[in-house]
């Protein structure tokens, strides 16, 4: 028995979740990277999502060149959205821990290790995430850390449970394959919401409102920008559709949040609308949303100071 044998025999085993959609270009450097980091103890479950160009033969091609190299389970159907292709990767998999996937994008060696320790070390969380680096289509580094200098978060605010329910609220900057999952995550807040076309903003305010998210403050992946991201795109109607869909998730989960962090979310769908007003050419509705969102963020400011705040829904 070798070495490696022993090591991951001692190890939780982790499945890495790759939902694959006409991503020909990218999808091999992201498979490579899953035997590129050396964590021992993993397996890889990659459904294509009705896939039109090429990515369904390249992820097979590569499959028979790597058969062998790690457990693998491939799926190729109609498309269903990414959501509904992450609850469909999550019932397959066999691992204590699920690592969240994209096609297009890869994972840095070392990055599964260091998010399994953390939940191994906090087992009253239920996920962790880290940074990014940013690359650009060809895989050249643009940013060393996706937070701080593509999202302009305050990554200091990641180091509490409070901070994280804001940052999450108020600061979305989690972007990329950075996450790790106990295998029991989804199932304890619904999975993912299939009726969504963007739905990790709605996945991760869930895991906040419990106090379930942890970070690592490393990068534990390559986050690509090219011209088919999906929440980048310039097309104007289409982002319309996807802030309109974004104020709705924010209203809808206002009932997990308590007290300043329920105020913050208010002042998250005024801020959202007010965006959706300025595409939209509506002078009047962008200045009372924007006037509202800046209200309540002063009165979440203030609750979250108050000596005596309101205890959070449990």
């Amino acid at each position: 028995m070798t070495g490696e044998t022993q090591a991951s025999e001692t190890l939780p085993l982790v499945s890495i979740l790759v939902p694959a959609y006409n991503h020909e270009r990218f999808v091999l450097r992201c498979l490579d990277s899953v035997l590129e980091d050396a964590y021992p103890a993993k397996e890889l479950v990659v459904i294509d999502d009705g896939s039109v160009d090429g990515t369904a033969a390249k992820i097979a091609g590569w499959i028979a060149r790597h058969e062998g190299a790690l457990p693998i389970t491939f799926r190729q159907r109609e498309n269903r959205g990414v959501a509904a292709t992450l609850n469909e990767l999550a019932s397959l998999a066999r691992g204590d821990f699920l690592r969240l996937g994209a096609s297009d994008d890869f994972l840095l060696p070392g990055g599964t290790q260091l998010l399994v320790r953390y939940l191994q070390a906090h087992p009253g969380k239920s996920a962790a995430i880290g940074d990014s680096i940013v690359v650009d289509r060809y895989g050249n580094r643009l940013h060393g850390s996706g937070m701080r200098e593509l999202h302009g978060a305050d990554k200091r605010l990641y180091a509490t449970d409070e901070g994280i329910r804001r940052a999450v609220i108020a600061q979305w900057a989690i972007g990329g394959p950075v996450a790790l999952l106990r295998r029991h995550a989804p199932a304890q807040i619904a999975g993912w919401t299939e009726q969504l076309r963007i739905d990790d903003w709605d996945f991760f305010l869930r895991l906040a409102a419990r106090d379930a998210l942890g970070f690592v403050d490393a990068p534990v992946c390559a986050y690509r920008l090219h011209d088919a991201n999906l929440s980048k795109t310039r097309h104007v109607a289409t982002r319309i559709a996807n802030l309109t869909e974004s104020r709705r998730v924010a209203e809808r989960r206002l009932e997990l949040f308590e007290g300043p962090d329920r105020l913050l979310l208010k002042a998250q769908a005024h801020y959202i609308g007010a965006k959706v007003a300025y595409l939209r050419r509506h002078p009047l509705r962008l200045g009372l949303h924007l006037l509202t969102c800046m209200a309540l963020r002063g009165m979440s400011k203030l609750r979250h100071l108050s000596p005596h705040p309101v205890a959070r829904r449990a």
